[in-house]
């Protein structure tokens, strides 16, 4: 049997979504979506992003599939475009407290009311909804899915990134730089020879063997 190429390698409608819901009569769509849900150290930082209607949402890719330069580029190109954008942060602290994912959700909460406007819509990546009263849907592997997801990724990649790079300075010797306190054998090896730091999340594996040592 003979497929078409073309066929095969179908470009994805991101806007599909956000299309839909605007003909069902939502004016505010914003996407949301979170990074640093795995790291050994760090806060998790989640943004919301609501795409201008007419902008070229195709460049707006998963910020995992993106290279640093390209992603900062993108970052840019949102707050040229007036994108609304809003970002989140929950602690290490919160992430210990309530677990990551219930941590993560907050973090998705809160930026979404860091936008400079109330959405009437959400489309959030993962399983879970965000603990507001908007009307929202779920999308597993949402940003690859939907341009305003993908472009939520790319600002709290960029984001959270900027953050570690500050953590960096002031705790040089984890080098968190260079891993952005993700579980590197680097990063576990430093975890061992110095042990955990105040960023560090204490309830995770790799770092609550070493809290004996933990550094100011």
């Amino acid at each position: 049997m003979v497929v078409q190429q073309s066929s095969l390698f179908k470009e994805v409608d991101t806007f599909s979504y956000e299309r839909k819901l605007a003909l069902e009569g939502h004016a505010c769509i914003a996407g949301l979506d979170e990074a640093g849900r795995g790291p050994l150290a760090g806060p998790v930082v989640a943004a919301s992003v609501i795409l201008p209607p007419d902008c070229d949402y195709t460049q707006f890719k998963d910020s995992k599939k993106l290279t640093p330069h390209k992603r900062t580029k993108l970052y840019n190109v949102l707050r040229q475009i007036d994108a609304r954008i809003g970002t989140g942060i929950a602690s290490e602290g919160e992430i210990e407290s309530c677990n990551i994912l219930q941590a993560s959700l907050l973090a998705m909460k809160r930026a979404v009311e860091a936008l400079p406007v109330t959405p009437d819509f959400l489309l959030v990546d993962g399983k879970f909804q965000v603990p507001l009263s908007i009307s929202q849907e779920a999308l597993v592997k949402g940003e690859s899915r939907s341009a305003s997801i993908a472009a939520a990724s790319i600002i709290a990649k960029v984001t959270r990134d900027a953050l570690m790079e500050e953590y960096h300075q002031k705790y040089p010797e984890y080098n968190f730089r260079q891993h952005k306190g993700y579980g590197t054998a680097e990063h576990r090896r430093l975890i061992r020879q110095y042990g955990p730091c105040r960023i560090h999340r204490r309830t995770f594996k790799g770092v609550r063997e070493y809290l004996g040592g933990l550094g100011e």
